[in-house]
């Protein structure tokens, strides 16, 4: 048995190590405390959070640092912190318990299990003291222990009834969807779209990258030019509101009000890598200079305060500083004053700063940097204003900083790598190729350990020394896609000492989920391994959240592994899970962005393959297509198209330098120039 004191200050996670010094008798998830809980059949009390959440805190200097309060709790119950970021399987399955107690959901989220690790009831943030009508944390506390201790019966019955609920969460119905039904919806999913700020109507406003996408694909083909200008609008309005950190780049994880100007100032690295790869496109297609611009400023932010000393990319930065939330991002007008001088009223028509601020934060007026009412600017203001944010970030890096949650996550890895490959071969810079790389060989050497039979399986996080491990279905997802990213662009920006062979390590990986995280009845991916032996229930969730979901990053990367491999198996496991899915996609269709752009991919994406001794412009041409349409091929010297290639036929015919775009089991005639083969594909 687990004595009575705190166990946390042993932990890797930061957000455990935040609670460390708690007088809670705090214990990590597993079969320990599961133990404890069963031989002094005390109800658990389960926590979960994460290092920059806000209200985490909040609850923490309320709550868990309170010697009353931490009296009452390690007196009935045993008391469980979870890292969310860590634990997102154990996460999801206690969320969709709160869920199906017709509860919002949120973190942190406190839930209370049986013995047995089985919710009977939930909630979120519970106030120290009864306000807005909620019940007190410790009266909470005292009213499930009686209910436990009186009403074993009831008890069961709810967790039961969960239990029921979670088990037939899978969507009734089989059968892929079409782009038909997808087309049918797309005018209604617009219609959800702010009209003035962008995003979704109301507030609060989250990014929705898989949503935005939907909007972008639909576009294409229904050659409809008024779904991208409403991506365009919702990237041009984030960029310039306050959700975007204008001295030091990099987007928070939402804004508070509709106009996308007071963040919840947390960064998170899954956020930025999705909203990196919108620029990336709307760039592309518009040519807007703020797309640039933000783009550049976010993957600065990503090397400076991001990345670790192997390359790899941490997890998040905290919304709070010296205990208050946006202390180092805001400014009052005199401390601008005191930073620009005369330059201070120049720099306040652009970014909204004044004597009587912007935000009101607890009586103080403030002001969030923002552009959103702001003029244009001509060449010479904007390079002034460049100098003039220069000397505010300089002054803003003697503030004391937010936390940095410095683990490293397998599948936020795989979004930035890939998101840094997609975002580099349209704008054109290769050194974010040489950062993804860098990173890339961190994760596969770090956080990789052989499974049975000498498979390549994956960790989720490492920090410390320390990995959490076996991994999760999107950890193998992601780094497939990345891989393959990498694997498209491995000969325009080449790693020094070659590439490795991220093809072979994407077949490995796909390996691992069939063997691992397959459920042999639905055919979808469970998130937790069949080897993770501290779960109650193996879920298989399909929706989208704001981490995108295993699923149609999956069928994704399968399409693309098929192309680049011609591995027909692989094609075949994408239908199939089209197929799973299809009922779940049918039935909540703006839920299921992501798998809408994964079935799109499959239909509609173009195979570009280059080959010959002189190939590099038609190379360079074929990457410059976005990467939501198209498979690059690159065939070096002294290599050949996969058996079974389309191509492969033509191969002789290349000469010194020719492409082909193949699609549906053919290919086009050799191109020999980069307008022959932008036109061949629909690109001009």
């Amino acid at each position: 048995m687990l004595t009575g004191r705190n166990e946390l200050d042993g932990a890797a996670s930061p957000y455990l190590l935040q609670h460390a010094k708690n007088p809670v008798h705090w214990r990590m998830w597993g079969p320990a405390a599961l133990r404890e809980a069963q031989s002094l059949n005390k109800p658990i009390l389960l926590s979960i959070g994460y290092a920059a959440c806000h209200w985490c805190h909040v609850m923490a200097h309320q709550s868990f640092e309170d010697e009353e309060t931490a009296a009452v709790m390690n007196d009935l119950f045993v008391n469980i912190k979870v890292d969310r970021e860590d634990r997102p399987d154990i996460d999801h399955i206690y969320m969709s318990a709160l869920h199906a107690f017709g509860e919002q959901g949120g973190w942190p989220l406190t839930m209370f299990l049986t013995p047995q690790g089985e919710p009977f009831w939930g909630g979120t943030y519970f106030p120290k003291t009864a306000r807005y009508g909620r019940p007190s944390f410790v009266s909470v506390l005292e009213t499930v222990a009686e209910a436990f201790r009186r009403d074993p019966e009831q008890i069961a019955k709810n967790a039961e009834f969960i239990r029921t609920q979670l088990s037939q969460a899978a969507s009734r119905g089989t059968g892929a969807p079409n782009l038909a039904q997808i087309d049918l919806a797309a005018p209604k999913i617009a219609s959800l779209i702010d009209p003035v700020n962008g995003g979704l109507r109301g507030a609060p406003k989250f990014p929705n990258a898989p949503l935005l996408e939907l909007l972008w694909r639909a576009g294409a083909r229904l050659k409809d030019p008024s779904y991208r200008a409403l991506v365009r609008l919702t990237l041009t309005k984030m960029s310039q509101g306050g959700i975007y950190d204008h001295l030091g780049g990099g987007y928070a994880r939402y804004s508070t009000d509709e106009r996308w100007l007071v963040p919840h100032f947390e960064k998170m690295l899954y956020d930025n890598a999705q909203i990196l790869e919108l620029l990336a496109l709307c760039y592309c297609e518009f040519g807007d200079a703020l797309f640039r611009r933000s783009a550049s400023e976010t993957v600065g932010w990503l090397k400076r305060e991001m990345t670790n000393a192997g390359g790899a990319f941490c997890a998040s930065i905290d919304a709070d500083s010296e205990g208050q939330e946006g202390k180092f991002y805001v400014w009052t007008y005199e401390e601008i004053e005191g930073v620009l001088g005369e330059d201070a009223s120049f720099f306040a028509r652009f970014y909204d700063s004044s004597p009587e601020g912007n935000w009101d934060e607890e009586g103080q007026s403030r002001t969030i940097l923002n552009r959103l009412k702001a003029p244009a600017a001509a060449d010479e203001e904007e390079s002034r204003l460049f100098s003039l944010r220069q000397k505010l970030f300089l002054a803003r890096e003697k503030r004391i900083r937010p936390g940095l949650d410095d683990k490293i996550l397998t599948d936020w890895n795989g979004l930035m790598i890939a998101a840094l490959v997609h975002g580099a071969t349209l704008f054109g810079e290769r050194e974010w190729i040489s950062i993804a790389a860098r990173a890339y060989a961190f994760i596969a050497k770090t956080m990789q350990f052989p499974g049975n039979g000498g498979s390549k399986r994956l960790a989720h996080s490492f920090r410390a020394g320390t990995l959490a491990r076996p991994g999760l279905a999107l950890d193998y997802a992601a780094m497939m896609r990345a891989a393959l990213a990498l694997e498209e662009a491995r000969n325009w920006a080449p790693p020094p000492g070659g590439a490795p062979n991220y093809l072979a390590d994407a077949i490995a990986w796909a390996e691992a989920l069939e063997t691992y995280h397959t459920d042999p009845q639905t055919g979808r991916l469970n998130m937790a391994a069949a080897d993770a032996g501290d779960v109650i229930l193996r879920l298989a969730p399909t929706a989208d959240d704001a981490i995108p979901n295993a699923h149609p990053l999956y069928v994704s990367a399968l399409f693309r592994l098929s192309a680049l491999s011609g591995d027909p198996r692989w094609l075949a496991r994408a239908d199939a899970l089209l197929e799973a899915v299809g009922g779940a996609v049918r039935d909540n269709l703006p839920g299921h962005a992501g798998m809408a752009n994964a079935l799109d991919f499959r239909l509609t994406a173009k195979e570009i393959a280059t080959a010959g001794a002189k190939r590099e412009a038609l190379y360079e041409a074929a990457l410059s297509v976005p990467f939501t349409g198209r498979i690059v091929h690159d065939i070096g010297e002294g290599e050949d198209f996969p058996p079974g290639h389309p191509a492969r036929a033509q191969r002789e015919s290349a000469g010194e330098a020719a492409a082909f775009v193949c699609a549906d089991g053919t290919c086009s005639l050799p191109l020999r120039d980069k307008e022959a083969l932008l036109g061949q594909i629909g690109y001009v």
